[in-house]
């Protein structure tokens, strides 16, 4: 019966392991796609240190995983005492460091609102300076998903103008209506929009239309990491009772 119990703990061990294996290949492939992707969301990331230190960790713990979940199944096939020990105490590392981090997300959740973003936008925006990171990464942004400011183009209304700029008022060139969304775009009429004519502007919130696009993806994430979370500590509770059942 101990024997039994033991070789079913092992194949326990190496079906949670193989979950983890999988999870930390999505979490590697995630974060290097957030990295490359070309389509302009690196450029979000780059100009957002919190936002690229987190690309970066993400592509870590991504390997980390990918590698610890090899170890497991290994360890866990093999019966290696020393392997299984390894793996419990770099996996509760793991664990503690997952769960701090979603701890200081949920702490510091106020830093994602809409009334920081628009804070921020009015104090640091300057235009269509393009040498400047973070102007460059907001114009970016409102042509990619055809949308203006955090609010809408009222956000601008702050903003100083350009000295050499004759047409813009208030919206910037990257508020306005292009027949592709991209920088190579035309525009639909660029006269038209810089002189107020609503009708040729991106006239929605980019806090809006970005929640609106990610949503699924931010519930499928948060989905995971709580999956991830669990399937580590019933590995670890695996791994040492599959530790203390080895003579």
């Amino acid at each position: 019966m101990e024997g039994d119990c033991l070789s079913c703990m092992k194949y326990l061990m190496f079906l949670f392991n193989f979950f983890i294996f999988l999870g930390g290949a999505c979490l590697l492939g995630l974060g290097i796609w957030v990295i490359v992707d070309p389509t302009g969301f690196r450029e979000i990331v780059a100009a957002n240190p919190l936002l690229f230190t987190g690309a970066y960790i993400m592509l870590a713990m991504g390997a980390m995983l990918f590698l610890l979940g090899f170890l497991g199944c290994c360890g866990a096939i093999r019966e290696n005492k020393c392997l299984l020990l390894f793996f419990f105490m770099f996996i509760l590392l793991i664990f503690l460091a997952e769960l701090s981090a979603a701890i200081l997300a949920f702490i510091f959740r106020e830093n994602l609102t809409r009334e920081f973003f628009t804070k921020e936008l009015k104090k640091h925006y300057l235009r269509n300076n393009d040498t400047d990171v973070f102007s460059s990464t907001w114009n970016s942004v409102m042509i990619t998903f055809a949308c203006c400011g955090v609010n809408g183009p009222e956000d601008f209304e702050a903003v100083p103008h350009l000295p050499y700029s004759s047409l813009e008022k208030t919206t910037p060139e990257a508020c306005c209506q292009r027949e592709l969304q991209s920088r190579e775009g035309m525009f639909v009429n660029r006269e038209a929009c810089l002189t107020g004519v609503e009708r040729f502007q991106n006239r929605q919130g980019c806090y809006t239309v970005i929640l609106n696009s990610f949503e699924t993806y931010v519930y499928l994430a948060g989905a995971l990491a709580i999956g991830v979370l669990a399937i580590e500590l019933f590995a670890m509770i695996f791994a040492m009772c599959l530790f203390r059942g080895i003579q």
